[in-house]
């Protein structure tokens, strides 16, 4: 959990698409997006998806999981818990009725944050796996000093940044009626 997403991102690359190759016939780079000498145009590598999504989300997974395992311990102590198994009710009804609703609220919060710190990761990481994306454009724009598409690019991630927050807020209303209100 302590190592950054970039580190990761080399050590996995590295591992996975240099020394097990031939075991996982994953590339250390290539873009989503790759063209057929064939002419046949663009196609999809979903093989070129794989270590970027797993090295940026392998860290906030350990947070959330243990976030969630604690929150769930927490709600299943409560009282009203203890009378939905005197009322009879079975496990698996009080988990899914009753406390996993309750206990998603810290996950919801951090999952929100977390976001934040994987929208920054994510362009060290498109960059080290050679994805051509946003990520890509900030780093060459860094090394051009090319102002207007920093700007840009930081305006983007901003909006992105808030829209999460707003879907974070309609998640809220829709697991606490009491925040509705």
């Amino acid at each position: 959990m302590s190592v950054p997403s970039f580190f990761s991102a080399i050590l996995f690359a590295w591992f996975f698409g240099y020394v097990l190759h031939q075991y996982t016939n994953l590339n250390m780079t290539g873009s989503l997006y790759e063209v057929d000498d064939f002419g046949e145009g663009k196609y999809i590598q979903w093989k070129n998806l794989l270590l970027p999504a797993v090295v940026l989300g392998i860290r906030p997974l350990a947070v959330v999981i243990q976030l969630m395992r604690n929150s769930m311990l927490e709600v299943l102590n409560q009282d009203y818990i203890r009378t939905a198994k005197a009322k009879g009710l079975s496990t698996y009804q009080i988990i899914r009725k009753h406390a996993l609703k309750n206990s998603l609220n810290p996950v919801v919060t951090a999952i929100s944050g977390w976001f934040a710190s994987m929208l920054a990761g994510a362009v060290f990481v498109e960059y080290i796996f050679g994805w051509n994306g946003l990520g890509k454009e900030i780093v060459d724009a860094l090394n051009t000093l090319d102002l207007p598409i920093l700007m840009g690019a930081v305006i983007v991630i901003a909006t992105m940044f808030i829209l999460i927050n707003i879907l974070v807020d309609i998640i809220y209303g829709m697991l606490d009626p009491k925040i509705r209100g």
